[in-house]
């Protein structure tokens, strides 16, 4: 790992830019329907759970990172594939975060240019950053959550004095029960984006604190939940159930709908501006733990020479993952909910857990045997 120091404010920034992601923007968990605001509130819950176990994890290898404690946790050969199963992981992630974001310039803004045009671009300036180091990515993250609380504040109030919020919309509570709501919590707002935080044990050896990680997390977690399921409500009362779920990016019709005096109108540029930030730190942190499992794991003397062959990888995985937004889409609700995110961010992590505590029982129970012994 690079020598590196970031501040509590600095992880705090990048964790909360990091949740609002893709999640503040796409239809995130509206399989509950008028309940989604719940939905996501149970999620977070339960993010709270999954960052116990990774905090645990931290806690008892505090300068490694994932790789590097999977090695010590599973053995030298196991935990070695676990650890490059994970950097696979992170690389898929990051691909289909940058899949979310072309989509969107090309629905939004830029319908007449090349997907693959936008992703390189993306690409290029995202290597750059990381070409830099981490510190320069935490100072950029430092400023960028002061912008995109400023353009949450302008485009609330947009919202809220164009007179579009219906709260009827939001009405009946639990109109449909509690089955739709438990079915989009787990596993869809749990893991995103919640679970996903699990990318921040390789970030958290780097804080200059480490006494705050904890209180770092779950204020970005909490904090973050907060605001989605707020933000999932407001679309819902401005457009109605029926149009959210049809919508892809509902955030967009939403802001879209502002109408002041004839005047003010055509506000989509605050919500590509926001997505264009969140999704830029969000791959760019998935693709710096990549890069980190990649050095540790081949014990590479420095990460430079790979950052832009591993961009390439992930700029052809983004083209290659779907053949359009409809079937990326449905490949995230079904094979990469299930059968991706369940094993990396429950399974895999629970078990390492459960086998460090019942070594640290054995080792306590023989070292009392042992000074026992030594009394008598």
């Amino acid at each position: 790992m690079e020598k590196a120091k970031i501040s509590v404010i600095q992880l705090f920034a990048m964790m909360f830019i990091f949740e609002m992601g893709t999640a503040l923007v796409i239809s995130y968990g509206i399989g509950a329907k008028k309940d989604t605001w719940l939905a996501i509130l149970l999620g977070m819950c339960s993010g709270v759970v999954l960052f116990f176990i990774y905090y645990s994890l931290f806690r008892q290898y505090p300068n490694l990172s994932l790789t590097g404690y999977a090695r010590k946790i599973f053995g030298k050969y196991v935990g070695w594939i676990i650890g490059l199963l994970y950097v696979v992981f992170f690389m898929y992630a990051a691909a289909r975060t940058l899949r979310d974001f072309g989509d969107l310039m090309l629905t939004s803004t830029m319908s007449k240019t090349p997907l693959l045009a936008i992703h390189i671009l993306f690409v290029l300036v995202m290597c750059y950053v990381l070409y830099l180091g981490i510190e320069v990515l935490a100072r950029t993250a430092e400023v960028f959550i002061v912008i995109v609380f400023l353009f949450g504040v302008v485009g609330n109030l947009l919202v809220l004095i164009s007179g579009n919020i219906d709260f009827h919309n939001l009405q009946p509570f639990l109109e449909n029960g509690w089955k739709p709501i438990l079915t989009t919590v787990f596993p869809s707002t749990t893991f995103l984006p919640f679970g996903e935080m699990l990318i921040f044990t390789f970030l958290l050896p780097y804080l200059n604190r480490p006494e705050l990680a904890k209180k770092v997390w779950l204020s970005a977690l909490i904090s973050g939940g907060l605001i989605l399921s707020y933000t999932t409500s407001l679309d819902i009362a401005v457009l109605g159930i029926e149009e959210v779920e049809r919508s892809t990016f509902p955030l967009l019709s939403t802001i879209g709908k502002v109408n002041l005096f004839d005047f003010i109108q055509r506000m989509d540029a605050i919500v590509v501006f926001t997505f264009l930030i969140t999704v830029f730190f969000k791959v760019s942190i998935f693709f710096y733990g990549a890069i980190i499992g990649i050095v540790d794991l081949f014990k590479l003397k420095h990460p430079q020479p790979i950052i832009l062959p591993m961009g390439v990888i992930i700029l052809f995985l983004s083209m290659a993952i779907a053949s359009d937004f409809a079937e990326h889409i449905e490949e995230g609700l079904k094979l990469a909910a299930y059968y991706i995110s369940i094993p990396f961010l429950v399974i895999i992590p629970l078990i390492m857990l459960i086998v460090v505590m019942i070594r640290n029982h054995f080792r306590k129970k023989t070292k009392d045997e042992k000074s026992r012994s030594e009394s008598i």
